[in-house]
């Protein structure tokens, strides 16, 4: 069995061992319609930005700042949708420019991150911080601080409709990490991110633009980051600056609990939808239960660091598995 179909498996069943655990500790509310729309309404938000995260790993870099473009596209989206009754737009035309705004906004931040890492030089990690603050600090600025309200009752359907009983936001979920999976196993794009995160040396060598291919990965990191800002508004029919701040921690969390590899190389969607579902139940559960939110947090960051440590142990026994099947072939040759 490989790394991947064991990771996969591995998370499947903590799935239905969590998921069992939560049904026998709450078997009249954790099972209920309510409390399954209420987790597909929740796991998009920082599900979008934990696959962004994953993109970003598989090229052995991060994205720190997707929650601050998740802020900066939704206040512009917001200034334009708050503003709907005055500019004497249709509202579907509305809410389509203000999507393209915060698509936009969200494309210029990805290809900023992307620059930072591929023709500066800076560390992902160092980019991805110093321009987390940025766009948090751009986001501030135009807002001053204050939260914008008022949008078309029509937008909120991205965040509150329901399509035959199923989240609507969930189904944006579901088509977005879908399209993402066939991005990694069908597109050359992929292909090169996957060559790039394992070795850049000769990722190069292979005639692979490595900086085009890096920045178009933010890219995609940051168009994930806008999608889930248009979602996360039009579920609170509102916006303010570090609205989501906490999903971060929960990104990388899902990131790395999912498979993907930190130092690049490796990542699937597969792996990381079912880690959102693992924590999403974890989640909802603790929540139900009384748990308070910084015990969640806390509990979060040292699941974290039992993941890494983990998924480190796991590798170096592959690598052995590998050396030793080496081994042996040389001597039976």
């Amino acid at each position: 069995m490989n790394t991947k179909r064991s990771n996969n498996l591995t998370l499947l069943v903590l799935f239905v061992l969590v998921s069992g655990v939560m049904v026998v500790s709450l078997p009249t509310i954790f099972p209920s319609l309510r409390n399954m729309q209420n987790m597909g309404r929740q796991l998009p938000e920082y599900g979008l930005l934990a696959l962004a995260n994953m993109l970003a790993m598989i090229t052995g870099g991060i994205d720190l700042s997707v929650v601050s473009i998740t802020s900066l596209s939704g206040v512009l989206a917001g200034l334009v949708l708050s503003s709907y009754q005055t500019i004497g737009l249709p509202t579907d035309l509305t809410i389509g420019i203000a999507i393209a705004v915060a698509l936009c906004a969200a494309f210029l931040c990805g290809i900023f991150n992307g620059a930072l890492v591929a023709f500066a030089g800076v560390p992902a990690i160092i980019a991805t911080l110093g321009s987390n603050g940025l766009f948090l600090g751009v986001a501030v600025v135009l807002t001053k601080g204050a939260g914008i309200i008022g949008f078309p009752p029509a937008f909120l359907f991205f965040g509150n409709g329901n399509v035959l009983g199923i989240p609507t936001q969930f189904l944006i979920f579901v088509v977005v990490a879908s399209l993402v999976g066939l991005l990694l196993n069908k597109t050359t794009q992929g292909f090169r991110m996957v060559m790039y995160g394992t070795n850049p040396l000769v990722s190069r060598f292979s005639g692979i633009n490595n900086e085009m291919v890096v920045v178009k990965t933010y890219i995609l990191s940051a168009l994930l980051s806008g999608i889930a800002a248009i979602i996360m508004i039009s579920g609170v029919n509102s916006v303010r600056p570090g609205y989501g701040s906490d999903y971060l921690l929960l990104s990388v969390l899902i990131a790395v609990m999912g498979g993907t590899d930190p130092a690049g190389g490796f990542g699937t969607t597969l792996g990381v939808v079912l880690a959102i579902f693992v924590l999403q139940v974890l989640q909802s559960g603790l929540v139900i239960l009384g748990f308070s939110p910084f015990f969640r947090k806390s509990a979060f960051g040292f699941l974290l660091l039992l993941i890494v440590v983990f998924q480190f142990y796991r590798s170096r026994y592959f690598q052995l598995r590998l050396s030793s099947a080496a081994a042996r072939e040389k001597l039976q040759v």
